[in-house]
């Protein structure tokens, strides 16, 4: 996946009017969706196929296919695994009960937990060792919350709103803790927070620098392109969250906004009236898809692409030490 390049080139005008398309940036894949398909590529070239993965890597169906197609196999449950196979966690991260019956059953374990996502656990098991409660800013039902949730022994409080806050059954003097959900921004997570600090007066959280780089700049991004574009399209998986909120801020903005799997998803009736389509991707979808819609959107009309200026992101998450050889080996 990656290396493409948008096409940069001008169809003739001699048709109608010409539309801009203009990408945002950053947009796609970031660092942590990079490093987890790496180690699952990996894994297949160094152990053979196939390779079982708990869970879609990354959510997004062009990529999961894709890596169906070279080996991969994705269950949701450790027990589908068969014994002995080189088994991946997908990039949301796992409970401490999962890790520990793989472990029990004697699996050989590649993590490919978001980097990021791994610092919350971490941040969340030493509050939780201070004896300090802790509540969880994020969505029920979403993976990485029932990760982060299951790294600890003790209750975790789960909020997304201001009134899930004034819900919470808590003292006001109680010693809290907070941490977030990695694929929610400074801007996503602003009120709770600042509700939770209002509420509680002994609360300590992460630094705001410890909030995931990769979603706030694409929602930074998202903002600035609907400056200059008459509607929105986002490339990504309905089951995507930053790809969902990527769309919702289109729309906050006041621009007619679309999730789009891909170019097939693309509706012509979207475009009537239209002078220039913002264009971006969630963090889990691959610039192909990108390319592909620009395509498509050459097939209906003349198109002058440009790109929107933003944070280049130059990060790069290394795979775990065994797969930085490679050799195939039999799975031991």
């Amino acid at each position: 996946m990656g290396g493409a390049s948008p096409p940069n080139d001008r169809v003739p005008s001699n048709r109608r009017d010409v539309m801009r398309v203009i990408l945002a940036q950053p947009r796609g894949f970031c660092a942590g969706v990079v490093r987890a398909i790496d180690i699952v590529e990996k894994a297949i070239e160094k152990f053979g196929a196939p390779v079982y993965v708990r869970h879609e890597i990354v959510h997004n169906r062009h990529v999961v296919e894709n890596l169906k197609a070279k080996g991969a196999v994705f269950v949701e449950e450790v027990d589908e695994i068969p014994d002995g196979a080189t088994t991946v966690f997908s990039a949301h991260g796992v409970a401490q009960s999962v890790v520990e019956h793989a472990r029990e059953r004697g699996l050989p374990v590649l993590d490919a937990t978001c980097p990021l996502v791994s610092k919350v656990h971490a941040q969340a098991r030493r509050y939780v060792s201070k004896g300090r409660t802790l509540i969880l800013i994020g969505h029920a039902g979403h993976p990485e919350v029932e990760g982060t949730m299951g790294q600890v022994d003790a209750p975790v409080h789960l909020v997304s709103t201001t009134e899930d806050v004034a819900a919470l059954d808590l003292a006001a003097d109680e010693p809290i803790s907070y941490v977030t959900q990695t694929t929610l921004s400074v801007d996503d997570t602003r009120d709770v927070i600042d509700a939770l600090r209002a509420r509680f007066t002994n609360i300590v959280g992460p630094d705001i620098s410890d909030i995931c780089y990769a979603t706030q700049h694409r929602q930074t991004a998202v903002r600035d392109l609907c400056k200059v574009a008459d509607m929105l399209l986002v490339v990504g998986s309905t089951k995507s969250s930053n790809s969902n909120r990527l769309c919702e801020i289109g729309r906050e903005e006041g621009l007619p906004s679309y999730l789009i799997a891909d170019s097939d998803d693309l509706d012509p009736k979207w475009l009537e009236g239209v002078k220039a389509v913002g264009l971006t991707a969630g963090a889990s979808a691959p610039e192909e898809l990108i390319i592909e819609v620009i395509e498509a959107l050459r097939r209906l009309g003349p198109v002058e692409l440009q790109h929107l200026d933003g944070v280049e992101e130059n990060i790069e998450f290394r795979v775990p030490a065994i797969l930085r050889s490679r050799a195939k080996e039999a799975a031991a």
